[in-house]
């Protein structure tokens, strides 16, 4: 007989108890990391505490705005509300940077000059930069209720999706239920009998010793006993052989749990932790119809201050005032434009290539921040096999391989015709080799990934479109990435003003990567510039 992971039970090496508790003890570590998180002050509420008021402002006073993302927006809408003269520069064709939505019909060409054009039919979309709103985004969500942006669920957990290792069960993905209800039942069973043998006297009253007992029971799906065994309680976790159902074929049939050994040595429950975290906790939200829907939100309300296709070239400050150079991307016309002062959120990697007079601090911290490698593709097949064959409404199912993680699409649920799922959305080494090939290698590559845990990818593949962000012209990578030391050297004279320039986006916030990130840091620096100006 086989154990799950493909070596012989009978010729298994013995696991001591002392193994089983350190490998128990570093999953229960991880898992304590992501809950005490926020009790340690690492895992932060947004700043944002509502809409912000800049009242006083003196007439005539003018600021330029470099870049029409969130940040860019976000500060032209309420500095324009306060009465300053705004002016946005942007280097696209169209507002909201990396809130950005590909549809069919839409064109996109990276940088080496390789251009695709997205087929997706009608309704289906991927959103190549931020796809997810945390609850907790509070700024955000103001924006998108303040512009009119519906918002919809966005399944992050979905207990029917896979967890794949090639490496385990013979490369079978499991389900997400089989090693969450698995792991939480021997976990539960392990640690009551802990509590009967009194190894937890010293933490634990006998009358709370109880309570713990009959939590562990409730928590880990244990029988009477306090077992986890194959049987109702460990079933209505993991699911059924045949499910329950009506007339003189009713009858449930329990499944089989896998052993304690096959779910701690297969080290699927290290995919358990991440929807823990701060950031991907429920309720998460999503935008109907694609995150551009936040980009159109603001575009309606301040749209009118923005000039698109606009390339800068130099930005210049002096006593009196800030001038930038730029070059129109469609006719080449190079034009000028003035302020008394300019907010900045240009992507790190392009604004350290354009010619700007600040000081050696600013200089220095602009260039100290390197950019994530993420890549995300996007496929079409000609129907929603993952729901009709597999069962998987929404979520993310997880794997070893390259790819990452497939994203399953929480909308439109049982929708007939062509359907788009995430097929990658990855970084890291990974991104970088992805990065560097075609767009028709990279999907090639990715149908190859996703082809081990849906069978139907082949059979069923329409087209698709990817998105590898270092190759992006604008960004040139996806979003800052800060580490201790350089926050420690770099990130308070990034924020700082700068004679009157100052700089805003995700990579001037302690949300990397979010769009929550890119608001706040907004909010902040208009704050500190309405201030200086009226101390001025």
């Amino acid at each position: 007989m086989t154990t799950g992971w493909g070596m012989d039970e009978d010729n298994r090496s013995t696991m001591s108890k002392r193994d089983l508790l350190a490998m128990i003890g570093r999953t229960a570590g991880a898992t304590a990391m992501y809950m005490a998180m926020n009790s340690l002050g690492q895992a932060q509420a947004s700043t944002f505490k509502g809409p912000i008021k800049l009242e006083g402002a003196p007439k005539g006073q003018s600021v330029l705005i470099l870049g029409a993302g969130v940040a860019g927006m976000t500060a032209a809408l309420e500095l324009s509300r306060a009465g300053y003269n705004v002016q946005v520069l942007e280097y696209n064709d169209r507002v909201g940077g990396r809130s950005w939505t590909l549809r069919g019909g839409d064109s996109y060409t990276e940088l080496g000059g390789a251009t695709q054009h997205c087929q997706f039919a009608p309704g289906n979309y991927i959103n190549p930069g931020p796809w997810r709103i945390p609850w907790h985004h509070h700024g955000l969500i103001h924006y998108c209720h303040e512009l009119g942006v519906a918002l919809e669920p966005f399944m992050q957990v979905n207990y029917n999706a896979y967890i794949h290792d090639t490496k385990k069960f013979g490369g079978k993905p499991q389900r997400f239920r089989h090693v969450q209800a698995d792991y939480y039942g021997y976990v539960g069973e392990l640690l009551s009998k802990s509590v009967k043998k009194g190894a937890l006297d010293d933490a634990v009253s006998k009358e709370d010793g109880e309570l713990l007992l009959e939590s562990l029971r409730s928590w880990g799906g244990l029988d009477k006993n306090f077992r986890y065994v194959k049987g109702r309680e460990s079933s209505n976790r993991r699911g059924w052989d045949k499910e329950p159902g009506g007339g003189l074929s009713a009858e449930p049939i329990p499944s089989d749990p896998m052993s304690v050994e096959t779910v701690l040595r297969s080290g699927m429950w290290r995919q358990l932790g991440g929807n823990l975290s701060w950031d991907h906790e429920s309720t998460i939200f999503q935008p109907v119809g694609g995150m551009g829907m936040v980009a159109k939100g603001f575009e309606k309300a301040v749209g009118h201050l923005v000039r698109l296709n606009s390339k800068v070239t130099t930005i210049k400050q002096s006593d009196a005032g800030v001038t930038v150079n730029y070059v129109d991307t469609k006719t080449g016309a190079k034009g000028t434009a003035s302020a008394n002062y300019c907010i900045c959120t240009i992507p790190l990697p392009i604004l350290a290539q354009i010619e700007m007079n600040v000081g050696p601090d600013l200089a220095a911290a602009i260039r100290a921040v390197p950019y994530s490698t993420s890549v995300k593709v996007g496929l079409e097949f000609k129907r929603r096999f993952w729901e009709q064959d597999d069962k998987i409404y929404g979520g993310i199912s997880y794997t070893d391989l390259p790819n990452s993680q497939i994203s399953y699409p929480s909308s439109n649920y049982g929708a007939t015709g062509p359907g788009v799922l995430l097929g990658a959305y990855t970084g890291g080494t990974a991104g970088y080799e992805l990065t560097a090939m075609s767009p028709e290698d990279r999907i090639a590559r990715v149908l190859d990934w996703g082809s081990q845990m849906h069978p139907q990818y082949r059979a069923e593949y329409m087209n698709g479109i990817s998105v590898g962000w270092h190759r992006v012209p604008w960004v040139l990578g996806c979003f800052g990435q800060w580490n201790e030391e350089t926050r420690a050297s770099h990130y308070k004279n990034l924020c700082a003003m700068d004679g009157r320039i100052m700089l805003a986006g995700e990579h001037a916030s302690y949300y990397g990567g979010w769009q929550e990130g890119g608001i706040t840091s907004a909010i902040d620096a208009i704050t500190r510039l309405h201030q200086h100006v009226l101390a001025s």
